[in-house]
């Protein structure tokens, strides 16, 4: 399976799922809506009994806080589904195959490098890119007419796959858990504009 491919099934499944989180999002919307005109009939019965001993703003606040209180369930909802989709997909990131590993690392470096003099630097537990690969990547850059030094670096740190590109004091965080928060972002945007737009 091509790293577009493997990308485009992330891409999809996480697509899949966003709909099934919003679906079943507003199903609880639905639901939440239901039980909070319940609870607001009941408040309702509540205030008109003691409304000789209830001010207008008591009512308010009951009526507000019932709000929030399901705004808080429903959002707590929301993330939790995101965070199961999105630790799914970095799992199944780092559970590539090690050739389509490869390739989609190598695809990443060779987007992510600016001037062909960076430095990878790699998780500490990366066992799948070496100095061969980044021989390969630097003869790709050079065929592309860009300088085709980039050098793997000694330092290791704790990214969960993926690479940082480092060029002096300039660093590019190529890690699987940047990407993936990007696309949760990107995601999360969506979903608020259709929920809420």
């Amino acid at each position: 399976m091509e790293a577009e491919q493997v990308l485009e099934k992330i891409r999809s499944d996480a697509q899949r799922q966003a709909d099934e989180i919003l679906s079943a999002a507003r199903e609880q919307v639905s639901a939440e809506r239901a039980r909070l005109e319940r609870d607001l009939d009941a408040y309702k019965r509540q205030t008109d009994a003691l409304a000789g001993q209830a001010a207008e703003e008591e009512k308010a606040h009951l009526l507000a806080a019932a709000r929030m209180e399901v705004a808080r369930e429903l959002l707590a909802a929301k993330r939790a589904a995101l965070d199961g989709v999105f630790a799914e997909a970095l799992k199944r990131l780092q559970g590539l195959p090690d050739e389509e590993y490869r390739r989609l690392a190598s695809k990443l470096m060779l987007e992510a490098v600016e001037t062909g003099e960076e430095e990878v630097i790699l998780d500490r537990n990366e066992r799948r890119i070496g100095q061969d690969m980044i021989a390969e990547l630097n003869e790709r850059l050079s065929r592309d007419d860009r300088r085709g030094a980039v050098r793997l670096g000694d330092q290791r740190l704790d990214l969960g796959g993926g690479f940082v590109l480092r060029r002096g004091k300039i660093t590019t965080n190529v890690s699987f858990r940047v990407l993936m928060e990007q696309a949760r972002k990107d995601l999360e945007i969506e979903l608020a504009g259709m929920l809420f737009g």
